[in-house]
């Protein structure tokens, strides 16, 4: 899996900042922006986080190229409604040299289990193939590809989305390969707006594990602003 940070909104943190103050000032936005000082900005960032008012985060965004993750993933990504999504599309691309695929840890560690997906990724490989050099088109063809199949996306997230996306799919309940994707955009977004980012995550960084019965019973360490 590789994920790339392309572009982000400049100086976020103080972008937020500059849309929470407009609804209280009388000068406008653009002198806002260059006016404020990082005390006040952390000042107003504190009062949107504490009091719920999240509507000024979605005025930030951030924009990731990621690369070789599955099917499987991409199809929990695209749920997540408020984002921008294109992705590398089976209809157009033809997988003439082969098939890259994700193949999960449990089953690589299986030597039984790991032969048979090999074998059913080569009998599928083959079939498709086949139907390419029948003249079947590629996009009724790629309806025998797996969710193992490897894929490539650009997404786009806005601030507000983006800490909903780490609170669910950086939980140890989520499914392991979109959990490793939210850690690492987690990891790429938290130095460009530190202080929106430092307590983001699953619940239980935060306190008590909102998954109530269902908690996995291995919480992550409490994360605060003044850490």
């Amino acid at each position: 899996m590789q994920v790339e940070l392309l572009y982000h909104t400049p100086d976020p943190e103080r972008a937020v900042a500059t849309a929470a103050r407009l609804c209280y000032a009388p000068v406008g936005a653009s002198e806002l922006m260059e006016s404020m000082s990082d005390e006040r900005i952390r000042s107003v960032l504190e009062t949107i986080l504490s009091s719920g008012h999240l509507s000024t985060l979605e005025h930030a965004s951030f924009t990731f190229a990621i690369d070789g993750v599955s099917r499987a993933l991409t199809h929990q990504l695209v749920r997540h409604r408020l984002a921008s999504f294109n992705q590398q599309s089976q209809r157009y691309v033809k997988f003439t040299d082969g098939l890259d695929v994700v193949k999960p840890a449990s089953i690589a560690a299986n030597e039984e289990a790991s032969r048979l997906f090999d074998d059913m990724i080569d009998k599928t490989v083959e079939a498709y193939q086949a139907f390419l050099e029948a003249g079947i088109p590629a996009e009724d063809a790629r309806y025998i590809l797996p969710n193992a199949a490897e894929s490539k996306i650009v997404v786009t997230m806005n601030i507000r989305e983006l800490l909903h996306f780490f609170s669910l799919r950086c939980c140890n309940r989520a499914q392991w390969e979109i959990r490793e994707l939210a850690w690492k955009m987690l990891e790429l977004v938290t130095p460009i707006a530190p202080y929106i980012f430092a307590e983001a995550g699953p619940g239980c960084v935060r306190g008590d594990c909102p998954e109530g019965k269902m908690a996995c019973g291995n919480p992550y360490p409490r994360k605060t602003r003044e850490d």
